[in-house]
């Protein structure tokens, strides 16, 4: 995965779905965070981000998903872990299968990441105002009538 530490900092390079379904969109956690995420993942070195996220969806959730327009590229800095992080999220519109079982809304989906749970929740759109979600800009750019390509700095 590309992530490196430099000059005090945690640089890496995310790959995230926007996977929007009957307004609701797709949001992701490590089990016992407390905040929400676009699911995704680190690229690897040598690998587009296309096919990082769909590799990541497939070992998450064991689920294929279909990426469409790159929708957000994302400078976010953040501190994690007592550690200063500088992150580049390439940001794409998804599908999943039209019969896929992830598209039950009424229920969290299970995921692992290298042994760790996560949470996966589909959330109203309209209602994202109320979830700590991070980056704090998708709330409002989610809620739009229509997502166009935005480049986005994120501080804190």
């Amino acid at each position: 995965m590309i992530s490196v530490d430099i000059a005090n900092h945690r640089f890496q390079l995310r790959a995230a779905a926007v996977v929007v379904h009957d307004g609701f969109v797709l949001l992701h956690r490590l089990e016992g965070y407390k905040f929400w995420a676009l699911p995704g993942g680190r690229v690897e070195p040598g690998e587009d981000a296309r096919s990082a996220l769909e590799r990541e969806m497939l070992e998450e959730l064991n689920e294929d998903v279909e990426c469409a327009e790159l929708l957000y590229v994302v400078e976010n800095f953040f501190e994690h872990a007592a550690k200063p992080n500088h992150e580049i999220g390439l940001y794409f519109r998804a599908q999943l299968s039209p019969v896929s079982t992830l598209l039950d809304k009424s229920r969290t989906h299970a995921g692992v990441e290298d042994g760790k749970r996560l949470e996966f929740r589909w959330f109203l759109i309209k209602q994202l105002h109320d979830v700590d979600l991070r980056p704090s800009f998708l709330g409002t750019s989610l809620s739009k009538p229509t997502l166009d390509f935005q480049h986005m700095v994120q501080r804190g």
